[in-house]
């Protein structure tokens, strides 16, 4: 909706003594619509690439496990370097994104 700036500005008051409830009324069922919005769903579910189905596709991914210099964040519970060690409190190592 487009805004006019330069036109005076109506206070409270104005408002209160210049709208009948005649007025108030016809604006109210202007403004309604007698259809009702349904959504169908979420877009992105009928958006589909072409050619790309990867139904039969297998992932293969390597996991390595924790590294010496790494640590697992009490807070978070993400492995991180140890660079990314914000403070250590006992056996709690909480990494630099939770402190």
């Amino acid at each position: 909706m487009a805004t006019d700036y330069d036109a005076p500005r109506r206070t409270e008051a104005d408002d209160l003594v210049e709208d009948s409830l005649e007025e108030l009324t016809s604006r109210r069922h202007d403004g309604q619509s007698e259809l009702v919005d349904i959504d169908d769903g979420d877009p992105l579910d009928a958006f589909e690439l072409p050619g790309a189905d990867l139904s039969g596709e297998e992932l293969s991914v390597r996991v390595l496990p924790k590294q010496a210099d790494e640590f697992t964040c009490t807070s978070c519970f993400l492995v991180y370097h140890r660079s990314r060690l914000a403070h250590e409190d006992g056996s709690e190592l909480i990494c630099i994104d939770c402190a």
